[in-house]
């Protein structure tokens, strides 16, 4: 392969890499089997320590069961992310929770969310496959270390597998795992990592937003004026946060943010 073809390859993959945003509001319509296949098969090639591939893939269509794995998101996932989040400072919180708690419950009570993506694809980890790498990788329990790139790698290739095949798709972590684990019939021993939506993208594509990339890159030794303060971290979130609350506002509750950012 020539060069010239090397770079059209390279350009191509970043205009997906650009154009790849987490959508939140996915079409009900349901997309072709051949690419859900096309999806798994990128994320089946993604690195791992030793080659020791610690991931499955629970493919969901039923409607019933997405429902299901949508409401114990919304009453038992989000309800522990509500709770943390109420030990920042309001204007740090993460857009989504910049709410009281009768707002919370009744997004959950009228939202449907990804629970209308034609097909929910589930990431679980098998900690015992990651000892095919070193021995220091497993410091910190079977959960750890390799496993968990392992999962972020062949979830990020299955994310631009998608992006590829002009589908948006999303990241719903998983922070209390054992209620999911009861509805799909997963074994305790393994790790309930997160649930992707596929769908085809209510929403028009848009180009995603970086730092500057001169501002994240260092030669030869740390460039100690790139180094951010303590106070410029908070004066960096806080401007993330004006940017991004809007977004999360109208994605989740369908309405922009009160004057006062919500607080009672």
């Amino acid at each position: 392969m020539d060069q010239r073809n090397f770079t059209g390859d390279y350009d191509t993959l970043l205009e997906i890499v650009k154009t790849r945003v987490s959508v939140r509001n996915l079409k009900p319509d349901p997309i072709p089997d051949d690419y859900v296949a096309k999806i798994l098969e990128i994320g089946r090639w993604a690195m791992s320590g030793a080659n020791g591939q610690p991931w499955d893939f629970v493919v969901v269509k039923d409607p019933a069961i997405k429902k299901e794995l949508f409401r114990v998101y919304a009453e038992e996932n989000n309800d522990f992310i509500y709770w943390m989040e109420q030990q920042r400072d309001f204007k740090l919180r993460h857009p989504s929770f910049q709410m009281t708690h009768d707002e919370a419950l009744q997004k959950q009570r009228t939202s449907v969310g990804w629970s209308i993506a034609p097909v929910l694809i589930v990431v679980l980890g098998d900690g015992r496959r990651q000892w095919a790498t070193v021995q220091g990788a497993h410091t910190f329990g079977r959960d750890q270390s390799h496993l968990t790139d392992g999962l972020a790698n062949t979830a990020m290739m299955m994310h631009l597998a998608a992006g590829a095949l002009g589908l948006g798709s999303q990241h719903v972590t998983i922070h209390i795992q054992e209620p999911f684990k009861r509805v799909l019939g997963v074994p305790d021993l393994l790790t309930f990592s997160l649930i992707m939506p596929i769908g085809y993208p209510a929403v028009p594509p848009k180009e995603g937003v970086r730092r500057p990339l001169a501002d994240m890159v260092h030669y030869d030794k740390f460039d100690m004026s790139k180094y951010m303060t303590n106070e410029q971290v908070l004066q960096y979130l806080y401007a993330l946060r004006e940017k991004t609350v809007p977004v999360y506002s109208h994605s989740y509750t369908g309405r922009p943010p009160a004057p006062n950012g919500g607080k009672g």
